[in-house]
């Protein structure tokens, strides 16, 4: 691998994850009522997401939709069978319970993505296309449980109630 390929996957990463981080300050300055320090948390993060898509450009990284949906059917293949049973294993033989609780939660959701990618790849590949029906996909704010439709009373993984989901449309 070239040390320009290398570099712009270190940059991605770390991009990718200021973004993250930011808008995870966004939310504490809110809960802080501080709304002017988290609306420039949320800006910055913005900035950061057009910096790692860029990178994600320059290492030819988007594809067409189908190998878009083969590389994130691959990568939640990867996280559900053997990145989180690996972290899982480490946090309960350290007996780190938030660790513990955090992979769980991560794990479950990620079975759940893996069969939502694998869907739409089987429809695209039969040379169907992927309608717009109107329904909305909800996400549990705890655990990032994905649901399309109307979401269970309460979250199947970490037991939510669905009215603190999220909704997009």
């Amino acid at each position: 691998m070239s040390k320009t390929l290398e570099d712009l996957k270190a940059a991605f990463a770390g991009e990718s994850q200021a973004n993250r981080r930011y808008l995870a300050f966004a939310k504490k300055a809110e809960d802080e009522g501080i709304p002017a320090l988290a609306k420039m948390f949320r800006a910055i993060a913005e900035a950061e997401t057009v910096h790692a898509q860029n990178h994600l450009r320059a290492m030819g990284g988007i594809g067409a939709s189908t190998d878009n949906l083969h590389t994130s059917e691959d990568g939640e293949h990867y996280e559900v069978n053997t990145m989180y049973p690996d972290f899982l294993k480490d946090a309960e033989a350290e007996q780190e319970k938030r660790a513990i609780n955090s992979f769980r939660y991560a794990l479950e959701a990620e079975k759940i993505h893996e069969v939502m990618y694998h869907e739409a790849l089987e429809t695209l590949m039969a040379g169907k296309t992927i309608e717009e029906d109107g329904e909305a996909y909800y996400v549990c704010p705890v655990c990032g449980f994905t649901h399309k439709g109307t979401p269970p009373e309460r979250c199947p993984v970490c037991n939510t109630p669905s009215s603190r989901f999220m909704k997009f449309n």
